[in-house]
């Protein structure tokens, strides 16, 4: 369904599409929002399936792709980390990987987050000593690294262990993690035993160490099912116009962790209308268990486990426990969603508190629903980058932060003024290009609520009703001079935040068009919430600037060179070990390389001959 400027609105499926848009046509028993969508549209595009499988899958394809307004749409849909044990050297690696599994290797997981995957990777350095370097510097290696003087790597990398007990080690790390952990445990026992019986108490001890480390993995793991060896638990709670889902993985018979989503939903659904649309969408690019356990009854289950079936290649189970463990498994995921829940309507409550005392203090029109606060960073003037984030009734929005790297030549460095409008400039005349700019603010109105429309749509807005400049009248003067030649001084309202006398927090000096600057009582809650908002853009612009810094300081001379990627990198760092060692090969020496042509050998050669 699109409405009149050709946005799509709505995606469905129905076995008889004739009946189900005749539905929509009777223009009456439908719920507000139904009506509302059906007013909105214009026109409609059908697309005939061969299968009503494929018509679910092409459904949450689509779904995630438009994310239209009237649709259950699953917010946050990064991926998921992994343990990937790698397959394809002579002494495998272990690593967190993210992404598609393309890698050659056993993978393991889903994890919950990036955290748990790395104190579970070093514990596991420590119980089967595997090595966790990349391959370039495992090839080029001479001499062993840190990790196998502290005893958590064996060192394949110089041969200080021998290819045939590396790979023991490896069985052992690949049995662990697929569920035998009692068997490895007690071979570990068995063998600390026999050291100590022959007086080898150093090796003993060795075995102590590794045994002391996997009883740490699992006292992390939570509960542990008996009866459950692989499986992804859902359980759905919906309180104040609000939905909670919480995904328990399970995997290898352990807690893996859980993760908290909040869809984007229209509280005339049910639970099970919710749950239903957001599994569809969850599994569309994530390998799905062979068991799925729900705490509400959706509809079409038996296509929905056909569907998974076929996108996964396995029978795909999906069951509403009614007693035993796997029910218990439920309630328990349904527990953490009741409470995240709450968390979350207490957050918003606040957040929304905030947002009217801050439009309120400041006289804004109406109370904000896109904040962006900028700031720079750099080392006197060097590796500069500017950063915005973006705040909104539920918090912290990170998936529309942006980070700029600070291009133009004409700027002195250290020049602050000259990096906020380059990044003032770009942020918005981006925004001019993909969005029609909004109707101007007049600060003339009182703070009152938004208008009816808006309330209706509760889609994110793409134009910050605020911009924060994290500085001074010099700052606020260019940010508001680059807006008007944008022609958007009427439409955005910029405040600066000058930091206080002796850079005092609770000091800070507030700039606002039309008004002399103003300071705020010391435990004003809505000077709180500014300070909270220009710290998290000082963190992420410092983040930002640290990492270019990093980045610039680990580059390779070999980065600089036309033609050269990541793959040809690879390989002659492979042949010659390092960047200095392939500076000073000779012509007939690269030519040998795999990948290099003579042409590009010749291009190496006179790159660094050249310099």
């Amino acid at each position: 369904m699109f409405n009149h400027a050709g946005d799509v609105l709505y995606v469905g499926k129905a076995r008889n599409l004739k009946k189900r848009v005749s539905n929509y046509a009777r223009g009456q028993g439908h719920s507000n929002r139904i009506a509302r969508m059906i007013r909105e549209t214009t026109t409609m595009e059908f697309v005939v399936t061969r299968t009503e499988t494929e018509a679910l899958l092409l459904e949450a394809n689509l779904i995630k792709r438009l994310r239209p307004r009237f649709n259950v749409l699953l917010r946050d849909d990064k991926s998921f980390p992994y343990i990937l044990i790698s397959g394809d050297t002579r002494a495998p690696g272990i690593f967190k990987h993210r992404g598609a599994r393309s890698k050659k290797g056993e993978y393991y997981g889903p994890f919950a987050n990036a955290g748990a995957v790395t104190r579970t990777i070093n514990t596991l350095e420590r119980a089967f000593l595997l090595r966790s370097c990349a391959d370039s510097m495992f090839e080029s290696r001479s001499r062993p690294c840190l990790l196998h003087q502290i005893k958590r790597c064996s060192g394949p990398c110089t041969h200080e262990i021998s290819d045939e007990n590396y790979g023991k080690l490896v069985g052992e790390a690949t049995a662990f993690l697929s569920g035998k952990s009692k068997a490895v445990q007690d071979h570990m026992r068995e063998a600390m035993s026999a050291a100590a019986e022959e007086l080898e108490f150093e090796r003993a001890a060795t075995y102590r160490d590794r045994l002391s480390a996997l009883s740490h993995i699992q006292s992390h793991q939570g509960i542990n099912p008996h009866t459950v060896d692989e499986a992804d638990v859902f359980a759905i709670h919906q309180e104040g116009g609000l939905a909670c889902i919480q995904v328990f993985f399970f995997r290898t018979g352990q807690n893996w962790g859980n993760h908290a989503y909040f869809p984007k939903a229209d509280p005339s659904l049910s639970a099970a209308e919710v749950l239903g649309a957001f599994i569809t969408q969850f599994y569309d690019n994530k390998p799905c268990p062979k068991l799925i356990l729900l705490s509400e009854l959706v509809d079409d289950l038996e296509l929905l486990s056909e569907a998974l079936s076929a996108s996964a290649g396995h029978r795909v189970l999906i069951n509403i426990p009614q007693r035993g463990e796997k029910k218990d498994l439920v309630d328990h995921a349904m527990t953490n969603a009741r409470e995240t829940l709450g968390r979350r309507l207490a957050e918003t409550s606040s957040q929304a508190r905030l947002l009217k005392a801050m439009a309120e203090t400041f006289e804004l029109p109406r109370v904000p629903r896109r904040i962006e606060v900028y700031d720079n960073s750099h080392i006197m003037g060097t590796n500069a980058v500017g950063g915005m984030i973006v705040a909104g009734p539920e918090g912290f929005v990170k998936n529309q932060y942006r980070k700029f790297n600070i291009r133009s030549t004409e700027i002195t460095p250290g020049d602050d003024f000259g990096m906020m409008r380059e990044v003032i400039e770009r942020r918005f005349a981006r925004l001019l290009k993909d969005h029609a700019a909004p109707e101007a603010q007049s600060t003339a109105l009182p703070a009152s609520d938004a208008t009816a429309e808006e309330s209706a749509d509760d889609s994110f807005p793409a134009w910050p009703d605020v911009i924060l400049i994290d500085g001074g009248q010099g700052q606020v003067g260019v940010v508001r001079a680059m807006l008007t030649e944008l022609g958007l001084n009427d439409h955005v309202i910029s405040i600066g935040i000058a930091k206080g006398v002796d850079r005092d927090a609770g000091r800070e000096r507030f700039f606002v068009s039309g008004k002399p600057a103003f300071t705020l009582p010391p435990r004003d809650p809505v000077l709180y919430f500014i300070q909270r908002m220009r710290d998290e853009a000082h963190r992420f612009a410092i983040g930002t600037h640290r990492a270019k810094r990093k980045k610039e300081m680990i580059k390779s001379p070999l980065d600089e060179i036309a033609g050269i990627g990541p793959s040809r990198k690879k390989a002659l760092l492979h042949e010659f070990g390092t960047a200095k060692e392939v500076s000073r090969a000779g012509l007939a020496d690269l030519i040998k390389v795999e990948g290099i042509s003579e042409a590009l050998a010749k291009t190496i050669y006179d790159h660094f001959r050249d310099q």
